[in-house]
Parts: structure tokens; sequence; C-alpha cells
């Protein structure tokens, strides 16, 4: 006899944080996918990637909450569009960017 599920997989995922530590590109110490996904950087110090993750669960708890989103063309923050290509991601003065470098780990 079937159940029914009362979370599905990707909730799951999203509020457990699944995280995979593999190489990303030059400048990228971690990423947050829109499924609640945390990448970090597999060749960063231990005491480094501690740091990149908590500021990565930021933006996974402001995914959690709707505020934030993106597509391979704009960020979604808080109902307004900001487009990439306009921007330097990861800037703290983004206000996406200002909250999670305000809550990460200091070390």
């Amino acid at each position: 006899m079937g159940y029914k599920m009362k979370s599905s997989v990707a909730k799951i995922i999203i509020e457990n944080g699944l995280v995979e530590k593999k190489a990303l590109p030059p400048g990228i110490q971690g990423v947050t996918y829109n499924d609640g996904t945390i990448a970090i950087d597999k060749n960063l110090s231990p005491v480094q990637q501690k740091i990149a993750l908590s500021h990565e669960r930021v933006h996974r708890d402001q995914i959690l909450r709707g505020d934030l989103s993106y597509d391979d063309e704009n960020i979604y923050w808080k109902g307004k569009k900001y487009p990439r290509k306009n921007m330097k991601e990861g800037f703290p003065k983004l206000e996406w960017e200002a909250e999670a470098y305000k809550k990460q780990s200091k070390k």
C-alpha cells in the first residue's frame, strides 16, 4: 500500500541544504542554486570553506523566504529584477549580498 509523503524531495533538499564540495571557477568560493543545493570550492582551506558555507546558507534562506531567485540573465530580489550583465556578482553592496556578508561566519 502506498502512502503520501508530507514533503517533496525538493523541499527536503532546500530545507536541509545539500552541500557539494567541488572545483568552482576562479574567484567563486560558493554558489547556492535555486533548488537549495550549495556548492563550495573544494580547493579552499577548511576555514574559508566554513565562511563560504555560512555565506551561502544565508542565500539559501533568502531563497526559502521567497526573497531571492535567479536565472541566466537576471537576479530577482524581493520582486525586483536586476540584470546580471550590469552587476559585479558577489559585490557586498548588493542587498542580498549585504545580508549574507553581515550574517556569515567570520572564521
